[in-house]
């Protein structure tokens, strides 16, 4: 293969551009060397540096000189050589890094320093690379033992490598996964550049590596080589490395003696060689025997230096002479292919003549006088808004519209009386968006202290809903949703405003709350849910397991019923599984990316990783690769030699693959089925290159599939790339609600309609029913905002056990808002604003199958592996569950109470107004978990005190309230035992699916920091059997209440802060002391008791004898609960009522 700007023989003294002098180190010194050049991988500019360390820039095939500036300082004497010679140029998003001797050097494209590093054991510098695709880190190493890592943005110096033994590199190159390094002893390095640690190397030369380039799966080089009878001279052979296998294979020989080489950046296989003489060569290292040699006229000069264009259209080259020379075509060239506009400086205004005399007049010389007020300094109520947004016309009426020279044409739709003027304004502001509703806090209760179902017009959302005017566009329920923060938190917002349903949505401040819709599918999806929750009841050791986490997502939103959930551990676990970070599938590592294709990677990625996780713990099962892969063979032969290898292979999602666009000729439209494209998509013959084994080389390569059998459930990602396909799916009924599937002697068969009617009558083969079951949906609001995700599901197929089953029962989920739609509405899509992501089909055989026998079979191993944690008083006791302790459900009653450390501060805004709004709450971890026995014998003995592990960074210990220590909830250095979150998350999910009832105080709270729904009839929160009702609306701290009704005074520490297991236990007593007020009939009597006292106190516990008064215990939207004083084991007993069922030991 020939390069394309390598010209005919006669026509190539024309295809040399440009000739220019390189500028000296000084205005008029003579032109000097070039010491290295580079083409900008974003603009059409090709830099240069000089042994004076300074960087210029050219603009354009002119060569323009852009900018000018010294990077790099030279100590050199006047007259003399510098010493600071620029050795590299690399290109990121700031600008040009640049290295010498003894730094490195970031400045923008202007010119302007970004940032400057210069130790004193940098002495000699030679090379760099990125070490990764985004160009935020660096790797910088020389002829010096040490090796630094760079964070690009921050211009910092990560850490200091010392490689043993050390290693004297010259030359850098970055090729896919690997850094490739040459040495100056002649050796060749394969650097992971992830690890930086040495993979493979080569000894290639006697002498040294004189240039050397990588790309895609090859790594070229040519260097000095002992010649007989001559010494040391440039080898006549290019050596070629395949990284791909890491080995060597056939050089390419060049007979004048290989200088410099340089693999062509659009055609993976073709190198350019060039000597030092001039002699130009293109060879395809593929097929090395047709290359093509042309000459450069050097005059006398010797090269020095070569680049090609970024585009491929064209190569500089250097020379002794101190030229710099362009070849390439004129009327072609260009230094990148889709180059960014290059920022030049305003051009100054000449200032005007004035002839100065004395008779001259000030006023010419141009000073500002003003004799009105400026705008700047006029009064707010002086300032209007004028014009109005435009009009908003029904994309119906647009599609009818007939383009001419001017604009559009068509008919009036009459929607409005002749000159009749709309307030686009006012009804912008009122159709855009559902209304907030009011906070909880603004909200009346009524007397069991529900929030009352009588509301304003405004918040009844069924009736906002109808009264906003669509225009055609996208339904309002449709669009984005927002919440809002007061002072209480998140805990205040009303989600139940939005949903009115018994299916619970979720959350979406959280980070990755993208992926909320492919949740949702999974939680209707029979076959996963019920695997999903088999494997989490089992005892799976390991941290960070993606399918113990689907299936505690999956229970607690069966539990909500209708109530809001987050995902928040979910997504914490997916974020820390090894290669999601290069995926593309993490918000915070990925930057504008199109939602739609990041929910479709993560289905690509999740799918196999929860096949992976199941088996850590059941090795030889298989059933979630039943339930999700689809099992066949992969086929591929040579197109060359025929041969053909094949593999086994699963595939747990296919990609659809759309039909090409038909001919500009062609006589009528064919109709395209979804059941012909999905065979079409899961059989995938394709052709492609590829490596042949027999040929040994890279080949055009035939593969397709074999289907062996297929999976219960069918994910199938709509990879909707071109506006073809996006008007296929406009196409009414595109998507069929049933497909038939056989798979027959290793082919695949998919039929819909009535030839699915047809094969399920005839009954000749064994033929699988498939039921759409869900739809991930890309929906984009308007133009130039960017698209959300929304689950739309049918709840009637899918096995919910709140209705009865039924056909069709679509439900759309945009996170938090959930409400019934039609079929119709679910199946319709529409090329402008919603188009599918992600399409589910399950097995009809298995709908309505919810497996629930889990339960009864628990593996509650877990409880017995909690450890004793330090005893930092001596009334510290513990003793953990143990195999012979009985646990019999609701029988079973726990005192819990958890502490939590700030992880990141709420995010403030301030109005032009001056109010505040919170537009980001405070994010809390949970750090301790303490559980006490509430059964006799053993009361108020704990038996789960765990402390968790942070690799997050914390921004308060709240020490007051928690207790804890910075380094407390770090590994090695804390002074207790820590455990993983999923393991304490773990013990509390089996205690509440054992039916363990839970008793504490303002559990709400606790409950959602730690993530996990327990039904509202197995909490006991003493915060609500005491609360006041209509006398106040305050809520009692559990100090306040122990001091008044137990005569214990609690959380005294103001430095120790509050202990968890002694707020557990004055919980569990004050309900017993509440079953003992119940029994007499006094719960009335005992809060307006409780009313009167602590209105004379405040509600707050009277100030000690010192006169301090003690911190009362948070709001319940506050983390834990303040100050802590080692406990005593209070051994009372338990009332009458309290007495049943077997004790929790």
């Amino acid at each position: 293969m020939l390069s394309p700007f390598l010209p005919e023989l006669h026509y190539w003294q024309s295809y040399r551009t440009l000739r220019i002098a390189f500028p000296g180190p000084t205005p008029n010194a003579t032109p000097g060397p070039v010491s290295t050049l580079a083409f900008d991988t974003s603009q059409e500019l090709l830099w240069t540096g000089n042994e004076y360390g300074r960087v210029t820039s050219f603009y354009g095939q002119e060569l323009q000189r852009y900018t000018s500036y010294r990077g790099h300082a030279s100590t050199a004497p006047r007259g003399a050589p510098g010493n600071a010679p620029v050795k590299q140029l690399l290109f990121c998003e700031k600008g040009v890094i640049s290295i010498s001797s003894k730094s490195v050097h970031l400045a923008s494209r202007r010119g302007l320093t970004q940032w400057h590093i210069e130790q004193g054991d940098m002495f000699d510098l030679r090379c760099m690379s990125f070490t990764n695709s985004y160009a935020t880190e660096l790797i910088v190493a020389g002829c010096q033992r040490q090796m630094y890592l760079i964070d690009v943005d921050k211009g910092t110096v990560i850490e200091t490598l010392m490689p043993d033994p050390p290693v004297a590199y010259t030359l850098m190159r970055r090729a896919k996964d690997y850094i490739c390094a040459a040495a100056h002893d002649g050796s060749i390095h394969l650097i992971d550049s992830k690890t930086l640690s040495v993979v493979n190397s080569w000894k290639a030369y006697a002498g040294s590596v004189n240039d050397m380039d990588a790309r895609g799966d090859y790594l070229l080089t040519c260097g000095w080589a002992q010649q007989q009878y001559h010494g040391l001279a440039l080898e006549r052979l290019v050596r070629v490395y395949d990284l791909k296998n890491q080995k060597s294979v056939a050089p390419v020989t060049f007979g004048q003696g290989a200088a410099f080489v340089r693999m062509h950046p659009k055609l993976s296989s073709t190198c350019i060689v060039v000597s030092q003489m001039g002699a130009i060569q293109s060879i395809d290292v593929q097929n090395p025997d047709v290359p093509m040699m042309r000459f450069a006229q050097t005059f006398d000069a010797q090269l020095t230096g070569l680049e090609l264009m970024q585009s491929g259209k064209g190569f500089a080259v250097t020379d002794t002479h101190c030229q710099i020379t362009l070849w390439g075509s004129p009327s072609k060239m260009q230094f990148t292919e889709y180059s960014q506009p290059t920022e030049f400086s305003d051009r100054p205004i000449p200032n005007k003549h004035l002839e100065w005399s004395s008779d001259l007049p000030l006023n010419l010389i141009g000073m500002p006088y003003y004799r009105e007020a400026l705008l700047s300094g006029w009064p707010n109520s002086l300032v209007h808004e004028l014009g109005a947004p435009p009009t908003k016309f029904d994309p119906a009426f647009m599609s009818t519209l007939r383009k001419f020279e001017h604009g559009s044409v068509g008919a009036n739709p009459r929607t409005s009386r002749r000159n009749q003027v709309e307030d686009t304004r006012t009804l912008r502001a009122k159709h855009g968006s559902i209304p907030a509703p009011k906070f909880l806090s603004e909200q009346r209760k009524d007397e069991d202290g529900n929030y009352e179902t009588e509301r304003r017009l405004s918040e009844d959302i069924e009736k906002t809903l109808n009264s906003l005017a669509l225009n055609g566009g996208p339904p309002v329920y449709y669009h984005p949703q927002k919440m809002a923060y007061s002072k209480f938190g998140v805990d205040d917002f009303d989600f139940r405003y939005f949903n009115h349903t018994r299916y619970s949505g979720l959350e979406i401040h959280i980070v990755n709350s993208y992926a909320n819709p492919l949740l949702q599918i999974f939680r209707f999806t029979t076959a996963v849910r019920n695997l999903a929750l088999q494997h989490t009841a089992k005892d799976c050791r390991y941290e960070n397991c993606m399918l113990c986490e689907t299936g505690f997502v999956i229970d607690m939103l069966e539990k909500a019923q209708g109530l809001i959930c987050q995902a928040t551990n979910f997504f914490k676990s997916l974020s820390r599984q090894p290669n999601a970070v290069g995926l593309a599938i993490l918000e915070e590592h990925t930057f504008n990316s199109q939602l739609t294709v990041m929910i479709q990677n993560l289905d690509r990625y999740l799918l196999p990783t929860l096949d992976e996780h199941s088996r850590r713990i059941a090795p030889n099962t298989g059933d979630l690769q039943l339930a999700l892969g689809t099992i066949g063979r992969a086929f591929s032969a040579c197109a060359t030699c025929s041969y053909e290898d094949s593999k086994d292979q699963i595939w747990f999602s296919h990609d659809l693959v759309y039909p090409p666009r038909p001919a500009k000729h062609t006589a009528r439209n064919v109709r395209h089925y979804f059941s012909r494209l999905l065979k079409e998509s899961v059989e995938r013959h394709d052709q492609h290159r590829g490596w042949c084994m027999r040929c040994q080389g890279y080949k055009a390569i035939r593969s397709r599939r074999a289907l062996l059998r297929t999976p219960a459930v069918l994910m199938i990602n709509a990879a909707i790339h071109t506006p073809d396909a996006k008007s296929l799916w406009s196409t009414p009924g595109f998507l069929p609600r049933e497909i038939g599937i056989i798979v027959h002697d290793d082919q695949f068969y998919c039929y819909e309609g009535q030839d699915l009617q047809l094969h399920l009558q005839r009954r000749i083969y064994d033929i699988t029913v498939y039921e759409l079951t869900g739809i991930v949906a890309d929906v984009t609001v308007s133009e130039g905002q960017q698209s959300h995700l929304v689950a739309l599901v049918n709840v009637g197929i899918s096995g919910s056990k709140f209705v009865k089953p039924k056909r069709e029962d679509w439900h759309l989920f945009n996170d938090f808002m959930v409400r019934p739609i039609t079929t119709h509405e679910a199946l319709h899509f529409d090329p402008r604003w919603k188009l599918p992501s992600i399409i589910t089909y399950q097995a009809k055989e298995v709908s309505h199958h919810l497996d629930d026998t889990w339960k009864a079979s628990i593996d509650t191993s877990i409880l017995y592996r909690s450890a004793t944690q330090p005893a930092l008083s001596p009334d510290y006791h513990f003793r953990p569950l143990s195999a012979a302790d009985l646990l019999q459900g609701e029988a079973t009653h726990c005192a819990i109470d958890a502490e939590f450390v700030r992880l990141l501060r709420e995010e403030i805004d301030m109005g032009a107004d001056g109010k505040r709004a919170i537009t980001r709450p405070a994010r809390s971890g949970l750090a301790r978990v303490s559980v006490l026995r509430g059964n006799r014998p053993e009361q108020e003995l704990p038996f789960i005190d765990d402390y968790i592990a942070l690799d997050e960074p914390v921004d308060d210990y709240l020490t007051r309230y928690s207790g804890l220590q910075p380094g407390d909830l770090t590994v090695g250095v804390s002074r207790f035992t820590l455990v993983s979150l999923k393991e304490v998350y773990k013990k509390l999910w089996v205690l509440l699916n054992l039916g363990c009832k839970f008793i504490g105080h303002g559990l709400s709270s606790d409950f959602r920091t730690i993530n996990i729904h327990v039904p509202e009839a197995q909490v006991i929160d003493t915060q609500d059997l005491f609360s006041l009702g209509e006398r106040t609306r305050r809520k009692l701290s559990l100090r306040f209440l122990a001091w008044l009704l137990l005569g214990e005074d609690i959380q005294q520490n103001v430095t120790a802060g509050h202990d968890s297991i002694e707020d557990a236990r004055a919980a569990l007593k004050l309900w017993r002391k509440y079953l003992e007020y119940e029994d007499a009939g006094l719960v009335e009597t005992i809060k307006d008791d409780i009313y009167y006292k602590g209105k004379a106190s405040d509600y707050k516990v009277p100030m000690s004898k010192d006169g301090k008064r003690m911190p009362d215990t948070p709001a319940a939207s506050e983390p834990g609960t303040p100050e802590r004083r080692f406990a005593t084991i209070v051994k009372t007993g338990t009332p009458a009522r309290s007495d049943f069922g077997s004790p929790l030991r």
